[in-house]
């Protein structure tokens, strides 16, 4: 064999090893973008949809959320169901509504028969972890494959998410991953910020007014400096996923529930700022309208593992939106309100059906009708009564247009041309009630009262800091109230 044969050969050879590299290259790159992401949910606590960068307030500094919507996607239309802490947080981890998972008053548990997150996600081959706050139960439904705590922090008034578990979680992860990184920000107690400005601060029509409250000026400079403070543990936490995580990394971060409408059923509480990064999936800077819901977030985490979600739950995969499609998920989300076990407890149940323009509210035990819902027993009426007037001020109904009334100041509910809206939202809320096993229905002159292991509501009793009368503690029996019965064997 001469010497330009073999040169040839092994020129040959070279070139098939090369392309042989760069063929196993190319299918390690396809592969990586196919095989299964870690997914990582960033939730934020009590913080309105209106106070970052990318849904319009100048003012406030939230430098790590706008980065990510310039190398993802935010949305303007997702929802919570309920604007209180633990209901909100069940959603997202059952993909069901707050009645059917049974959360749908703080403080209590989730049905036991549940299937969450940990349990869905494991079957496809995931560890499922908890970073921070939880504020849910029971642990045979949340029995989470690690699980870790806030971690105290000197010269903040709220513990930390714990970083260094979650650095070395990502250090050393061997298998695909849910993550919940669940922060206790901006939530109060707030900083306490000396001598505050309210030209340093963002009003809209509900708040408007306050504009020379030194007291509301004061704890709102605090709440966006606590918002800035969540920002910091944000922007480190996105640090540790470039650093250690590949691009094939679900990414999405939001908020719980507005501070500003928490309890109620306004959009200020239940609309949450929403925004996903996921690299060569989801096109940057990159924004939709679409109805979505925190019921979806589970259906979308499996879909996305290469699962079919459960049929049973509320929720729908909006993972068609992150690849680029433009399609509705829903036609309408709804809302629910339990007043009855949280602060100055009050009996004023309210139910909410929206689309992507018009708005229903009914308020069952408004002072309009609350002589229709006095019982026979005047311990309950008691109760109803105080409820009925604590709330004096809202409607029975209420109908919004939110193109025009964002902020929903103008009842419409008596508007000749939108009498067909409000019928169409009414029977459609109603219907939605009765597949949710909703406590509630139509009827006027029906509000019960409901009782959990924690709460009575005839009774001063902590967390719930409720006042109650002297003449009215320790009046109901257990007669009086309606029972919730996966709430007594929890």
């Amino acid at each position: 064999m001469n010497k330009n044969t073999i040169l040839t050969l092994l020129v040959g050879s070279h070139i098939l090893m090369l392309l042989s590299c760069a063929q196993s290259k190319n299918e390690s790159i396809s592969t990586s973008h196919n095989s299964r992401p870690n997914i990582i949910f960033y939730l934020a606590d009590d913080q309105d949809i209106t106070d970052y960068g990318i849904y319009g307030n100048e003012k406030v500094h939230t430098s790590a959320i706008d980065r990510l919507a310039k190398e993802g996607m935010y949305f303007d239309l997702a929802f919570t169901a309920q604007a209180i802490c633990a209901p909100s947080r069940t959603q997202l981890f059952t993909g069901k509504y707050p009645l059917k998972n049974g959360a749908f008053a703080n403080h209590t548990p989730t049905r036991p028969n549940i299937s969450s997150v940990t349990k869905q996600m494991r079957a496809l081959g995931y560890e499922v972890v908890l970073a921070g706050k939880s504020h849910v139960k029971p642990a045979s439904v949340y029995d989470w494959d690690q699980e870790w705590e806030p971690v105290p922090k000197e010269g903040v008034p709220r513990d930390y998410i714990p970083l260094e578990n979650i650095e070395k979680y990502f250090q050393s992860a061997n298998k695909p991953f849910v993550m919940f990184i669940t922060s206790k920000y901006p939530h109060g107690k707030y900083f306490d910020v000396k001598e505050p400005k309210a030209e340093n601060l963002k009003f809209h029509p509900y708040d408007a007014h306050l504009k020379n409250d030194l007291a509301y000026i004061k704890k709102r400079a605090g709440y966006y400096r606590s918002i800035e403070e969540d920002n910091t543990q944000l922007e480190r936490v996105l640090d540790l996923v470039d650093t250690h995580l590949t691009d094939n990394t679900l990414f999405i971060y939001s908020a719980d529930h507005g501070v500003s409408g928490k309890f109620t059923v306004k959009d200020i509480g239940l609309n949450v700022p929403f925004v996903v990064r996921w690299p060569n999936v989801i096109k940057p800077g990159s924004h939709s309208d679409q109805l979505i819901h925190y019921t979806d977030v589970l259906p979308t985490f499996i879909d996305a593992a290469g699962g079919k979600p459960d049929p049973s739950m509320d929720g729908k995969s909006f993972l068609s939106l992150l690849e680029g499609k433009d399609e509705a998920i829903h036609q309408y989300v709804y809302g629910v309100r339990t007043s009855q076990n949280i602060i100055n407890a009050r009996v004023f149940p309210s139910r909410m059906i929206r689309d992507k323009r018009y708005k229903y509210i009914r308020n069952f035990n408004a002072l309009e009708v609350l002589q229709q819902n006095l019982t026979d027993n005047p311990n309950i009426n008691v109760f109803l009564r105080q409820g009925a007037e604590r709330h004096k001020n809202e409607d029975f109904e209420e109908l919004y247009d939110l193109e025009r009334d964002p902020f929903e100041q103008i009842n419409l509910i008596e508007k000749a041309d939108l009498q067909g809206v409000k019928e169409r939202l009414k029977n459609q809320l109603f219907s939605w009630m009765k597949s949710q096993d909703d406590f509630l229905d139509e009827r006027l002159g029906y509000v019960p009262i409901i009782t959990a292991p924690t709460f009575k509501l005839d009774q001063n009793k902590p967390p719930h800091r409720t006042s109650v009368a002297k003449e009215h503690q320790n009046i109901l029996k257990p007669a009086d109230y309606l029972v919730v019965e996966h709430w007594l064997n929890k």
